[in-house]
């Protein structure tokens, strides 16, 4: 059922405190941490606690919670200091677009140019 923590998902894994990650900021509903693989200087993912497979799905079923995820995205970027010089949010939505985790995240990018359009 969507919104429910799926026992096969890395990142519900990881809201339940089950596999570490280096969080940045944790709400109510949702949680920022550092990519393992860091695309730029500033790489956090930020995620709804809720399991949505992915963005489109999330801003369907859930548009509050798809604004709060918007909303801590810009809250980071402020935090990360790259609110000033420019950020990057990324939502990957399907294996051919390069999603490989199929829990809803943004992708917070910055701390470097970041050109158009991107690789």
């Amino acid at each position: 059922m969507a919104g429910e923590p799926q026992a096969d998902c890395l990142f519900c894994k990881i809201v339940a405190g089950e596999v570490p990650a280096t969080i940045v900021k944790d709400t109510e509903t949702t949680v920022a941490f550092r990519d393992i693989n860091p695309q730029a200087p500033t790489h956090i993912l930020v995620i709804p606690k809720a399991h949505y497979a992915d963005a489109a799905s999330l801003a369907s079923a859930a548009p509050q919670l798809a604004a709060d995820l918007l909303r801590e995205a810009g809250e980071v970027a402020a935090e990360e200091k790259v609110d000033g010089v420019g950020y990057r949010i990324v939502f990957n939505t399907g294996s051919g677009a390069g999603q490989t985790v199929f829990h809803a995240h943004a992708h917070l990018l910055g701390g470097r140019g970041l050109e158009w359009p991107p690789g």
